[in-house]
């Protein structure tokens, strides 16, 4: 199968599970070439080698001149005339009434004509979009492509209407949901004519050479771990307020927040009025190496989001042995089993928050076999090669082989 993997950004250390996903499809036989609409613009001294391979072999959208550009505008425009202006008016559909957005319309489409230019000299049919479903659904609109997305969520369910679930089903040979919850959403806002269209390609981890962390059974200080943007998204007031409600209950407990975003100041400034400014390390973004590291020296990892897709940190974390407290949302069930991987938690509620940390501290024994059954339940369900070995299956019945015409028809 030869297929064009178009994506916001790539490669990048908020989304390594797409290079895992990408670099496994390739060992079992996928012909895949990545289309990047940006080009890493942070980070890039702290890349792999298979990242820093990954970034030489991925073509960039944006790396195109204002000459390349125009040329595209023109060349399409002259030579589709009907369907560039279908594109056209599909990219301003998007725009609504807002005049920011206008914008943003303009620019997607200019990075369709691009891409699409680019693909029509490297013989691509096929696009997989994960990212950039608007750019896709304008290729799909000018350019003779067939289009297929996996939707990660949960941004994209927040305002359906307008990032046009239904019509990029419609439009779509295929959408790939990372859940099941992910699927009822597509499903709740897409018409069920189409629902034949929509498939569950779990996201996963390559389990091999991940030594499970050393348990510790009564450890001082007991360290949790949360990772993921600082941004409102993620609620980390509420996680700072059960850090606090723990260390008045006389409980040492220490907590490392890996990441970055707009947040940071006011959390550090939330941490000083509750007392815990000394409890807590803004540990900034980490690499692959130094995040495996930080997982291996914690007890717990905790999240209090109020969004999520199905967050593979907890994957990570889980297959190491670590234990997790999550809030009960999205597809957050299907990967952590409540009372047997770790807790699961009301949404808000710092209460709940604060006694599942404080029951798993008290109960070394729990701990210990949540341990044992979170690398088995990431094994057998979230495995990347399982599950690659899936989502190739899902490609094989929708998209075209080479040479033999073969793929579902739309």
């Amino acid at each position: 199968m030869k297929i064009a993997y178009l994506l916001g950004e790539y490669p990048t250390l908020g989304h390594t599970y797409l290079l895992r996903e990408v670099r496994e499809l390739r060992k079992l036989g996928c012909d895949i070439q990545t289309i990047s609409i940006r080009r890493p613009d942070a980070h890039t001294w702290a890349m792999s080698a298979a990242e820093s391979e990954e970034h030489k072999s991925t073509w960039y959208v944006l790396g195109s001149s204002w000459v390349e550009f125009l040329r595209a505008h023109l060349t399409t425009s002259w030579t589709r005339p009907v369907r560039y202006l279908r594109g056209l008016r599909t990219a301003w559909r998007f725009a609504r009434s807002a005049r920011h957005r206008s914008v943003y319309a303009m620019a997607y489409f200019t990075e369709a004509l691009v891409a699409g230019q680019w693909l029509g000299k490297a013989g691509f049919t096929h696009v997989h979009s994960v990212f950039s479903s608007t750019v896709a659904l304008i290729l799909s609109r000018v350019f003779d492509v067939k289009v297929s997305m996996t939707i990660h969520g949960p941004q994209e369910f927040v305002n359906p209407i307008d990032f046009g679930i239904r019509e990029k089903v419609r439009a779509a040979r295929f959408v790939s949901a990372i859940s099941h919850f992910g699927k009822s959403q597509l499903m709740l806002w897409s018409c069920p004519a189409d629902w034949q269209k929509l498939e569950v390609t779990p996201l996963g981890i390559d389990c091999a050479g991940w030594v499970p962390v050393t348990f510790r059974e009564c450890p001082t200080p007991f360290h949790l771990i949360s990772v993921g943007r600082l941004a409102p998204a993620k609620g980390y007031p509420l996680l700072l307020e059960a850090v606090a409600a723990l260390v008045s209950e006389g409980r040492d407990i220490h907590l490392t927040l890996v990441g970055e975003g707009p947040e940071h100041s006011q959390l550090a400034d939330q941490a000083r009025r509750l007392g815990i400014a000394h409890k807590i390390v803004f540990a900034g973004w980490k690499t692959q190496t130094e995040l495996h590291d930080l997982y291996r020296t914690s007890d717990l990892c905790v999240l209090s989001s109020f969004a999520e897709g199905i967050p593979v940190v907890f994957m990570e974390a889980m297959a190491l042995g670590v234990p997790c407290v999550a809030p009960r949302i999205a597809g957050i069930p299907e990967l952590i089993r409540d009372g047997v991987d770790g807790f699961l938690v009301t949404p808000a509620s710092v209460e709940e928050l604060v006694a599942a940390i404080g029951q798993i501290m008290d109960k070394p024994a729990l701990r210990q076999q949540m341990s044992l059954s979170s690398r088995e339940r990431v094994a057998e369900k979230y495995n990347l090669r399982k599950n690659a070995r899936h989502l190739a299956e899902v490609f094989s019945r929708y998209v075209p082989q080479k040479g033999d015409g073969s793929g579902r028809r739309d």
